[in-house]
C-alpha cells in the first residue's frame, strides 16, 4: 500500500510523435516513482515542416490537456515545439515547463577537430534558438547544420534498422564526417532511437550527444526533495495517449519503450495517469 503521507508528482510529457519517449526514459531512470502522462501528437507529426502558428496552437492545446489530466510539470520533449512555442507556453502556464535544446554547447566541448554536425528538422535548424546557440558557443567552431527531412517519419513507422533507413542515414552522416566532424548532435528526440545505427555509420572516433539526460536532470531539480526513499514503495501510474491511430501507436510505443504498453486515443476525460 502506498504511504498516504507521501505526495507523488505527475509529469506531463509531449512530442509531435513517439520521439519524446527517449526523454521519458531518461526521466524514468532518474526518478522511477513519479506518475506520468505522455501525449504523442502523431496525428499531426512531424512538426518540422509545419507553420509556426500551427505548432504554437497544438502545443497550447496539448499542454492544456496535460494540466487537465493533473500534470504539475510539463516537459516539451520536442526540439521543434520548443523552438517555436515554449516561450508562449511559459507565459500561459503557472506550472514549470521544461524544454529541449540541441546539445550544441556540450558538443563544442567534445570536439577535437573543431567541426560538429547537427542533425535536426528544418524548422529546428532555422529557429532563433539554434542561431543563438551557434552564436554563443560556436565561436571558432565549424557547426554544420544538416536537415533530415523524412527521418522522423521513419521512426514513427518503427523503421529503426531497415536498409532504407541505413542508406538514408549514410547520406546524411558521411558528408559531415568527410568535412571533419568528430561530434554529432542529435537535435530531434526521434533520432535518439536511431543512435545505434548512427554510431555504426559514424564510427568509434565520433562522439554523439543529445539532450535527454540534461532534460531529466532539470525535471529532477523541479521535483526536489520528493526524490525520497519513502517513494520506493510507490507504484507509479502512467498513461500513454496519441492523436494518431492507437493500434498502430501501441505497436511502435511498445517497440521503443522496450515493454508492452497500452496506448489510448486522446479524448477529453481520459488523460489522467492510471495504473
Amino acid at each position: 500500500m502506498n504511504n498516504p503521507l507521501v505526495r507523488t508528482r505527475t509529469i506531463g510529457v509531449f512530442d509531435s510523435g513517439v520521439g519524446g519517449l527517449s526523454v521519458l526514459k531518461a526521466i524514468r531512470l532518474g526518478h522511477p516513482t513519479v506518475n506520468f502522462i505522455y501525449i504523442a501528437d502523431s496525428g499531426n507529426a512531424p512538426y518540422g515542416g509545419r507553420p509556426a502558428e500551427f505548432i504554437e496552437r497544438r502545443a497550447s492545446q496539448i499542454a492544456d490537456a496535460l494540466v487537465e489530466g493533473g500534470a504539475e510539470i510539463i516537459v516539451v520533449a520536442c526540439n521543434t515545439a520548443t523552438a517555436v512555442a515554449v516561450e508562449k507556453l511559459r507565459s500561459q502556464l503557472s506550472i514549470p515547463v521544461v524544454a529541449m535544446e540541441p546539445a550544441i554547447k556540450p558538443a563544442v566541448g567534445y570536439t577535437r577537430t573543431g567541426v560538429i554536425g547537427v542533425l535536426a528538422t528544418e524548422r529546428t535548424l532555422e529557429s532563433m534558438a539554434v542561431k543563438r546557440l551557434c552564436r554563443e558557443y560556436g565561436q571558432g567552431v565549424n557547426v554544420l547544420l544538416q536537415p533530415c527531412p523524412g527521418l522522423v517519419e521513419m521512426v514513427e513507422r518503427g523503421e529503426l534498422s531497415t536498409e532504407p533507413t541505413r542508406a538514408y542515414l549514410r547520406n546524411l552522416i558521411n558528408p559531415l564526417i568527410a568535412q571533419g566532424a568528430d561530434t554529432l548532435v542529435l537535435g530531434c528526440t526521434h533520432y535518439v532511437f536511431l543512435e545505434p545505427e548512427i554510431r555504426k555509420i559514424a564510427g568509434p572516433g565520433v562522439e554523439i550527444v543529445e539532450s535527454s539526460e540534461a532534460v531529466a536532470r532539470q525535471v529532477i531539480r523541479h521535483l526536489g526533495s520528493e526524490r525520497a526513499p519513502a517513494l520506493a514503495k510507490h507504484t507509479s501510474q502512467e498513461s500513454f495517449l496519441t492523436t494518431g491511430l492507437p493500434d498502430h501507436a501501441e505497436k511502435i510505443f511498445s517497440q521503443l519503450w522496450g515493454a508492452p504498453v497500452e496506448v489510448r486515443a486522446l479524448e477529453t476525460g481520459n488523460i489522467r495517469a492510471h495504473a
